[in-house]
């Protein structure tokens, strides 16, 4: 339930703040061409979004018996990817006919295309790094035969690779947008990449039912695996075989959803970078200041916070993947405890589980607050001390830095659940080193024990965290340039925030205590 409604909220962020980014962008094209195309054309597309995003929910279940044999699904991934397709073509045709009779520029219809298709391709994409059917999985699972150590670093090594080519094909939806307003102002260019978030983001409806799949069907496989016992009889041997099969469908229908997030948030976050340059240049514009309309990273204050930027997401990554360490091992020790009292182990003692899941909602409330802080004040110290173009750098280090780790962490953990279904999907046979048991099997469960607090934690967590920076320096951007010159009253605001910072680090640091 907490994934389902972490991931709905975090991609409805994405959206609202794109959308918005893209209506301050229409506004100030508005001031140039006096045309209200640029703030109504956003609004049509998103309403035009939700409608696809139904109509493509509704054909899920068509795939399965369509009449032409070649266009028939194979399974659930093939059929949920068939959908997403329905409603994009939807999406692009309608996008195309508004931009053609109502905005009468092509242009705009193309920028939606390019959204709807930067969308499409993370599903292949992901599905690629992350499917049992593929070689990267595979590769893991071969990798189990040598040990967990080997498994672990053929794990990292398809995180890693999955991370560039994600970045690529973000890259090549800039690309286009340069191309097709390359010869405009600036602003336009800007306008044509948030209008590329929105493009991508409007089947958000279907985003959010494949991600909600995958735990929905994660714990339907574990009650069947506590439920059905017999592995003799043929149907409870099927129908577990389909749930198994429908769970690893459901790791990389998440893994597409948070690489589609991550994708949303980076996009998002540079529309609010073009907002912040916006708006400082305004502010610096009524106080007669030299108004600024680029970030230097030649400048030696710029290219620091390109730094410090470029590190947050580590640190950020470092302290929630701890903080998971921690709860994690106060529940095991729970977990011990209760399995030495009599009666537990044989069933005739109910185990006290609102114990461990008090210890879970404890963790999980204490952890967030050192982090938030960190999220909140860091960007704010990096504007007051170095200034607000090197504020600029910091947030372009941020989003940097932050897609390529987070597509690192949500793939990369996505294999490794996959390559533990693969093995336990095979005869169990411990002298053949197959299945549930075996040696190969013990060292898969080691790797999806590491991928769980990168894809399910750690990664999603990143993208809200570049969104609160970004937000937080566009809000604080016009205070730093009024009142840039610190004083003594600035300086002792500076320590405080940094002190709040610094105990927020050795909070998510401490050892475990019994009071936790």
């Amino acid at each position: 339930m907490g994934d389902c409604a972490g991931m709905a909220a975090d991609i409805f962020e994405s959206y609202e703040v794109t959308i918005v980014s893209a209506l301050i962008l229409g506004l100030a094209l508005l001031g140039m061409d006096g045309s209200l195309k640029w703030i109504v054309f956003p609004l049509i597309i998103r309403a035009i979004g939700v409608i696809s995003s139904i109509i493509g929910t509704f054909t899920v279940p068509i795939w399965a018996k369509f009449p032409i044999k070649f266009l028939r699904a194979h399974d659930a991934e093939e059929a949920m990817f068939r959908s997403y397709e329905v409603s994009s073509v939807n999406t692009v045709f309608w996008g195309f006919v508004l931009a053609i009779f109502y905005a009468h520029d092509w242009r705009l219809g193309m920028l939606t295309a390019i959204g709807v298709g930067l969308a499409v391709v993370f599903n292949p994409l992901t599905s690629f790094f992350t499917s049992t059917k593929h070689s990267p999985v595979k590769e893991i699972v071969k990798s189990t035969r040598t040990g967990s150590a080997t498994t672990i670093l053929s794990g990292l090594s398809v995180g890693m690779e999955s991370s560039v080519w994600a970045l690529g094909v973000i890259a090549v939806s800039f690309v286009c947008a340069l191309l097709l307003y390359g010869n405009e102002a600036a602003t336009y260019v800007l306008y044509a990449v948030a209008m590329i978030g929105i493009g991508m983001l409007s089947h958000t409806g279907n985003n959010v039912a494949m991600d909600s799949y995958g735990p929905i069907s994660d714990n339907a496989n574990g009650i069947g695996e506590m439920t059905w016992h017999d592995q003799t009889d043929k149907d409870t041997l099927k129908a577990r075989q389909i749930m198994a099969d429908l769970d690893a469908v459901g790791n990389t229908t998440k893994a597409i959803t948070k690489g589609i997030a991550i994708a949303s948030a980076v996009i998002a976050a540079v529309s609010l970078f073009a907002s912040f340059i916006t708006d400082v240049g305004r502010v610096q514009l009524q106080l007669g200041l030299p108004v600024l309309d680029s970030i230097r990273i030649s400048e030696t204050k710029v290219f620091v916070g390109f730094l410090l930027g470029g590190a947050l997401p580590w640190l950020f990554s470092s302290l929630s993947i701890r903080a998971v360490s921690r709860a994690a091992g106060k529940i095991v020790e729970e977990v011990r405890k209760q399995f030495r009292i009599p009666g537990i182990m044989e069933g005739t003692v109910q185990p006290d589980y609102a114990r461990v899941v008090g210890i879970s909602t404890r963790s999980a409330q204490k952890e967030l607050i050192p982090l938030a802080v960190i999220a909140v004040l860091l960007p704010l110290i990096v504007g007051l001390v170095l200034q607000v173009e090197a504020l600029g750098g910091f947030l372009a280090g941020v989003i940097l830095s932050g897609q390529l780790l987070a597509v690192f962490m949500a793939n990369g953990g996505g294999a490794w659940d996959n390559a533990k279904k693969t093995i336990e999907d095979e005869p169990r046979n411990i002298v053949e080193n197959t299945g549930k048991g075996s040696e190969r099997h013990k060292a898969s469960v080691v790797g999806d024990t590491v991928g769980d607090p990168l894809k399910d934690t750690a990664g999603p967590a990143l993208n809200p965290m570049i969104k609160v920076v970004n937000l937080v320096s566009l809000l604080a951007a016009p205070l730093i340039v009024k009142y840039q010159d610190l004083g003594i009253g600035g300086a002792v605001v500076v320590i405080v925030l940094l002190a709040a910072v610094i105990w927020s680090i050795n909070q998510s640091k401490r050892p475990v205590s019994d009071s936790d």
